[in-house]
């Protein structure tokens, strides 16, 4: 005995349409095996099987339902129904389904697919958010989650976005009086001998004001 198979693949699982044949010719490319072994005509795409040919009478067809399709000329009996792209899952509908063509998924903006099917995402996750005291190095795309690095030493990020490099005390004539981390600046204090000093001119110029006029 021959088996003849007639394999439509949707998401993970494949349909077979699977007779037992005696030895003989085969059907032609688009014809189908019935089940008591006729070679009927296949129906068309965004139809199926409603009745197998016989004797003198031909395939009678039936069109897919809504919410089901049948993407390629066939001999089945039942159109296969639709997929869904759950926005929980992080996916939306690009391309709604017809009864030619299944429905068409992407990912929504700011997730990433962890999960395919059939060249299709089926699961997308938010994009990870850095952690104080990181950077992102690269930013997450539909296909690929953020990347995140720590910041090295001397930088800090308060907020996961960007490492910036500790403030120079020196440059700005100032003493550090706190240190850094990688998630806070250094803490700059002016020099006590400035302060006095302003504090002193401060004090003197009205007297000097007063004892000259």
């Amino acid at each position: 005995m021959v088996c003849f198979l007639q394999a439509v693949r949707y998401d993970n699982d494949v349909s077979v349409l699977c007779t037992l044949l005696g030895f003989g010719k085969a059907c032609g490319p688009s014809e189908y095996k019935s089940a008591v072994g006729e070679c009927c005509p296949m129906c068309n795409i965004g139809s199926v099987v409603r009745s197998d040919c016989k004797d003198d009478l031909s395939t009678t067809c039936q069109p897919c339902a809504p919410g089901t399709f049948m993407s390629e000329p066939n001999g089945l009996h039942k159109c296969f129904i639709c997929r869904n792209c759950a926005q929980n899952q992080g996916i939306y509908i690009q391309s709604k389904c017809t009864t030619i063509k299944d429905t068409v998924c992407d990912v929504l903006d700011g997730y990433h697919c962890v999960e395919y099917s059939n060249s299709q995402c089926r699961h997308a996750l938010k994009h990870s958010v850095c952690e104080p005291g990181q950077e992102t190095k690269t930013p997450g795309t539909k296909n690929s989650d953020t990347v995140c690095v720590d910041c090295t030493a001397g930088f800090y990020s308060p907020s996961g976005l960007k490492c910036t490099k500790w403030t120079d005390c020196t440059a700005r004539n100032e003493i550090q009086t706190e240190n850094g981390s990688s998630v806070k600046d250094v803490t700059c204090t002016p020099k006590r001998r400035e302060r006095y000093g302003l504090i002193f001119a401060m004090v003197l110029t009205p007297l000097a004001l007063a004892f000259f006029t």
